[in-house]
Protein backbone atom coordinates (compact mmCIF):
# COMPACT_ATOMS: atom_id res chain seq x y z
CA UNK A 1 0.00 0.00 0.00
CA UNK A 2 1.07 3.44 -1.06
CA UNK A 3 2.30 5.43 2.33
CA UNK A 4 -0.46 7.82 2.21
CA UNK A 5 -3.62 5.28 2.13
CA UNK A 6 -1.88 4.16 5.28
CA UNK A 7 -1.85 7.84 6.66
CA UNK A 8 -5.37 8.43 5.86
CA UNK A 9 -6.33 4.84 7.41
CA UNK A 10 -4.58 6.20 10.53
CA UNK A 11 -6.48 9.60 11.03
CA UNK A 12 -9.44 7.80 10.32
CA UNK A 13 -9.63 5.57 13.38
CA UNK A 14 -8.83 7.98 15.60
CA UNK A 15 -10.86 10.74 13.89
CA UNK A 16 -14.13 8.96 13.57
CA UNK A 17 -14.05 7.70 17.47
CA UNK A 18 -13.28 11.60 18.19
CA UNK A 19 -16.22 12.58 15.85
CA UNK A 20 -18.71 10.40 16.82
CA UNK A 21 -17.79 11.11 20.90
CA UNK A 22 -18.59 14.98 20.17
CA UNK A 23 -21.88 14.01 18.36
CA UNK A 24 -23.41 12.02 20.73
CA UNK A 25 -22.50 14.10 23.53
CA UNK A 26 -24.68 17.01 22.10
CA UNK A 27 -27.23 14.23 21.26
CA UNK A 28 -27.61 14.01 25.37
CA UNK A 29 -27.45 17.41 26.15
CA UNK A 30 -30.93 18.62 27.25
CA UNK A 31 -32.24 21.73 27.42
CA UNK A 32 -32.69 23.43 30.94
CA UNK A 33 -29.85 21.03 32.29
CA UNK A 34 -30.09 17.26 32.99
CA UNK A 35 -32.34 15.28 33.80
CA UNK A 36 -32.74 14.59 37.42
CA UNK A 37 -34.86 13.43 40.59
CA UNK A 38 -35.89 14.24 43.95
CA UNK A 39 -35.19 12.39 47.24
CA UNK A 40 -37.97 10.84 47.97
CA UNK A 41 -39.64 13.46 51.26
CA UNK A 42 -42.43 15.12 52.36
CA UNK A 43 -42.25 18.55 51.18
CA UNK A 44 -44.32 21.39 53.65
CA UNK A 45 -44.90 24.84 51.97
CA UNK A 46 -44.83 28.04 53.47
CA UNK A 47 -45.84 31.83 52.88
CA UNK A 48 -42.55 33.78 54.43
CA UNK A 49 -43.18 35.25 57.91
CA UNK A 50 -41.45 38.58 58.82
CA UNK A 51 -39.60 39.94 62.11
CA UNK A 52 -42.92 40.59 64.05
CA UNK A 53 -44.12 36.85 64.49
CA UNK A 54 -42.71 33.16 63.18
CA UNK A 55 -40.51 32.72 60.00
CA UNK A 56 -43.21 31.27 57.94
CA UNK A 57 -46.80 30.64 57.50
CA UNK A 58 -47.86 27.09 56.40
CA UNK A 59 -49.85 26.71 53.55
CA UNK A 60 -50.84 22.90 54.07
CA UNK A 61 -52.97 22.62 50.36
CA UNK A 62 -49.23 23.28 48.95
CA UNK A 63 -47.92 20.43 50.70
CA UNK A 64 -47.10 17.58 48.65
CA UNK A 65 -44.86 13.75 49.03
CA UNK A 66 -42.04 12.70 46.27
CA UNK A 67 -42.38 8.91 46.76
CA UNK A 68 -39.86 7.58 44.35
CA UNK A 69 -37.69 9.00 41.29
CA UNK A 70 -40.69 10.45 39.37
CA UNK A 71 -43.60 10.41 41.19
CA UNK A 72 -45.58 12.78 44.33
CA UNK A 73 -48.63 12.66 45.96
CA UNK A 74 -50.92 15.22 47.77
CA UNK A 75 -54.39 14.44 50.05
CA UNK A 76 -55.94 14.52 46.65
CA UNK A 77 -54.04 12.27 44.48
CA UNK A 78 -50.40 11.08 42.67
CA UNK A 79 -48.68 12.78 39.84
CA UNK A 80 -45.57 12.79 37.91
CA UNK A 81 -43.28 15.60 38.16
CA UNK A 82 -39.64 15.91 35.35
CA UNK A 83 -36.42 17.70 36.99
CA UNK A 84 -34.50 18.95 34.51
CA UNK A 85 -31.46 21.27 35.77
CA UNK A 86 -32.78 23.49 38.71
CA UNK A 87 -36.74 23.60 37.24
CA UNK A 88 -39.28 21.18 38.43
CA UNK A 89 -42.15 20.87 36.71
CA UNK A 90 -45.86 18.45 38.12
CA UNK A 91 -46.33 16.99 34.61
CA UNK A 92 -49.73 15.45 36.10
CA UNK A 93 -51.85 14.56 39.06
CA UNK A 94 -53.43 17.30 40.39
CA UNK A 95 -50.81 20.07 40.87
CA UNK A 96 -50.30 19.17 37.21
CA UNK A 97 -48.17 22.23 35.55
CA UNK A 98 -47.06 24.06 38.56
CA UNK A 99 -43.65 24.89 38.20
CA UNK A 100 -40.86 24.90 41.09
CA UNK A 101 -37.25 26.31 40.65
CA UNK A 102 -34.81 24.17 43.00
CA UNK A 103 -33.05 26.69 45.22
CA UNK A 104 -31.02 23.70 46.96
CA UNK A 105 -31.32 19.78 47.73
CA UNK A 106 -33.92 21.10 50.46
CA UNK A 107 -35.88 24.12 49.15
CA UNK A 108 -37.96 25.24 46.33
CA UNK A 109 -39.62 27.95 45.32
CA UNK A 110 -42.73 28.48 43.21
CA UNK A 111 -42.88 29.63 40.11
CA UNK A 112 -45.91 32.06 38.22
CA UNK A 113 -47.02 31.37 34.94
CA UNK A 114 -44.67 33.39 33.68
CA UNK A 115 -41.41 31.76 35.47
CA UNK A 116 -41.02 34.49 38.02
CA UNK A 117 -40.06 33.83 41.66
CA UNK A 118 -43.51 33.44 44.12
CA UNK A 119 -43.49 33.98 47.72
CA UNK A 120 -44.39 30.52 48.50
CA UNK A 121 -41.24 28.00 49.54
CA UNK A 122 -41.56 24.07 49.90
CA UNK A 123 -38.83 23.03 51.80
CA UNK A 124 -37.87 19.15 52.61
CA UNK A 125 -39.71 18.36 56.36
CA UNK A 126 -37.29 17.49 58.58
CA UNK A 127 -37.50 17.32 62.50
CA UNK A 128 -37.34 21.23 63.22
CA UNK A 129 -40.13 22.12 60.24
CA UNK A 130 -41.99 19.23 61.32
CA UNK A 131 -45.29 21.39 61.10
CA UNK A 132 -44.57 23.95 64.00
CA UNK A 133 -45.28 27.11 62.02
CA UNK A 134 -48.67 28.69 62.08
CA UNK A 135 -51.08 27.78 59.61
CA UNK A 136 -52.69 30.44 56.87
CA UNK A 137 -56.00 28.86 57.22
CA UNK A 138 -58.24 28.30 60.20
CA UNK A 139 -59.75 24.48 61.02
CA UNK A 140 -63.13 26.25 59.70
CA UNK A 141 -61.24 27.04 56.45
CA UNK A 142 -61.20 31.18 57.10
CA UNK A 143 -57.60 32.88 56.27
CA UNK A 144 -56.27 33.72 59.54
CA UNK A 145 -55.61 38.01 59.48
CA UNK A 146 -51.58 36.92 59.99
CA UNK A 147 -51.64 35.75 56.65
CA UNK A 148 -53.44 38.90 55.14
CA UNK A 149 -51.67 40.40 52.41
CA UNK A 150 -49.64 36.93 51.12
CA UNK A 151 -49.92 35.64 48.29
CA UNK A 152 -49.47 31.94 47.82
CA UNK A 153 -49.01 32.32 44.09
CA UNK A 154 -51.21 31.12 41.11
CA UNK A 155 -51.70 27.86 40.71
CA UNK A 156 -51.42 27.58 37.14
Amino acid sequence: MPRGVLEQAAMLKYALPAALLAVSAVALAVPGGPIGALPPASYACEMPGDATGPAGYRVDAENFTVINSNAYRTVDGRGTYLLTGDLLVLTSGPKRGQKFRRISANFLRKLDSAGNDTPLRCVRRVINNNGSSPACTAPDGTELTSCNGKDAGSRS
